[in-house]
């Protein structure tokens, strides 16, 4: 899984660049309507899929776990598909929606940083970004109510953390693929 996301590592920094570009859009725009952040989130959970699909496709004939990218692409592209589809969602049903997405997501994060703790430097980062993801569940599924606007800066500030988070694991991942001696395993 480590050639696999040594070769793909622009894979890791696009989902990371996208994070944070939806971050900060919501950050700057902070009157953004519920139907525009509905939309919003939409699209960066359906980019994000394809790309977690892509990447675990690419390596389904040298990891046998590849299944677990695939969950979490077809994940992200179920729940993109169903915010387009409904975008008159209630904020709770959001609110809903971001904390299973983010929930089901750190905890496959967490999974693939524990099984690739031997064979790269830097899996932290991958288990923060897990980490840092079941922790916004959390804090979203502890107060579901909350209005908008706080909402809002939930998700951005989550989306930022995760962003430069998944940037650095993937310069991290193409030193290993360029065989730099500080990104392999020790």
């Amino acid at each position: 899984m480590a050639e696999i996301l040594a070769r793909y590592w622009w894979v890791v920094l696009i989902r990371g660049l996208a994070a944070i570009a939806f971050g900060v859009v919501a950050f700057v725009s902070p009157g953004i309507t519920l139907a525009s952040l509905i939309l919003l989130f939409g699209f960066f959970v359906l980019v994000d899929g394809v790309f977690s699909l892509l990447a675990a496709w690419q390596g389904r004939k040298v990891d046998e776990d590849w299944w677990l990218g695939v969950l979490r692409g077809v994940l992200g592209i179920l729940l993109g598909v169903l915010t387009f589809r409904n975008p008159g969602l209630t904020a709770l049903v959001l609110v809903l929606y971001i904390a299973a997405w983010a929930l089901a997501g750190g905890i496959l994060e967490i999974a693939t940083a524990i099984r690739l703790r031997d064979q790269i430097e830097g899996e932290w980062l991958l288990a923060l970004v897990g980490v840092a993801s079941i922790a916004f569940a959390g804090l979203v599924l502890w107060a579901p109510g909350a209005g908008a606007l706080a909402m809002l800066w939930w998700i951005a500030a989550w989306a930022v953390v995760t962003g430069v988070l998944l940037v650095f694991e993937s310069f991290l991942l193409r030193g290993l693929r360029h065989g730099r001696p500080e990104a392999q395993a020790g």
